[in-house]
């Protein structure tokens, strides 16, 4: 573990008890057990959204999706393009 023997090990948890004290150090090692589960969960979720095989049906479901979304847009929107200049077309002074 990072090349540290048990005798490093335990003058550093010595040294950590002299500063911390005995009722913050398990608070302390409790906080940190806490945040080492949240990151390998994390990472795992992340590892197994990546490696996730990507089915036809999942692709289907998410172009399902963009369309619904995509005319919810459509319907919500005021229509822009009747104030918009075209171009093509021409110019009134």
């Amino acid at each position: 573990m990072f090349g540290l023997g048990a005798g490093e090990l335990f003058l550093i948890f010595i040294i950590a008890l002299l500063f911390l004290g005995p009722k913050k150090l398990p608070e302390l090692a409790k906080g940190l057990g806490q945040a080492v589960r949240e990151f390998q969960k994390a990472r795992d979720e992340m590892m197994n959204e990546v490696n996730k095989p990507h089915t036809p049906a999942a692709q289907t479901d998410a172009k399902k999706d963009v369309e619904v979304t995509a005319t919810k847009v459509e319907t919500s929107e005021p229509h822009v393009a009747s104030t918009e200049t075209n171009p093509e077309s021409p110019k009134h002074s």
